[in-house]
C-alpha cells in the first residue's frame, strides 16, 4: 500500500477535520465511575441419594454436603396395579448430615426415586 492510497487520505482527512474530543476518547473526562457488579452463580444443591430395594421395602440413603438444607422426599411405585403407590413425608437433609427413608408396597416394588427441595 502506497501512501497516497485513497484509505490513507481519507483517513487523514477524517482526523483533521473532527474535532478535537471526537477523534480519541480524552482521558481527561469525567466519567461516572461504573459499578463492580456481581453475579451470582447458582450454588451447587441437592443431597446424593442412594436407594436400595429388597422385595417389597425401600431405603434411601441421602447425604447433603452443601450448605443450604435440601429436603428430599421417598417415592415408591408398586408392581401390583392394585397395590397404592407412596410419596413420603418430606425429610430435611441439613448441611453435611445424611437421613433414612423407608416406604414399601404390599407385594414388589416396581421403582424408587427420590425428589429434592429447597
Amino acid at each position: 500500500m502506497r501512501p497516497s492510497s485513497p484509505a490513507v487520505l481519507a483517513a487523514l482527512t477524517l482526523l483533521i477535520a473532527l474535532p478535537h474530543g471526537a477523534a480519541s476518547h480524552a482521558v481527561t473526562e469525567a466519567e461516572p465511575p461504573r459499578a463492580h457488579v456481581e453475579v451470582d452463580e447458582p450454588r451447587p444443591f441437592g443431597a446424593e441419594c442412594r436407594t436400595d430395594v429388597e422385595g417389597s421395602e425401600a431405603v434411601a440413603y441421602c447425604h447433603n454436603p452443601y450448605p443450604e438444607p435440601d429436603r428430599v422426599r421417598l417415592h415408591v411405585e408398586c408392581e401390583q396395579w392394585w397395590d397404592i403407590d407412596s410419596d413420603g413425608v418430606p425429610v430435611e437433609a441439613g448441611p453435611a448430615s445424611t437421613v433414612r427413608l423407608t416406604g414399601r408396597c404390599w407385594k414388589e416394588i416396581r421403582t424408587v426415586w427420590v425428589s429434592h427441595d429447597k
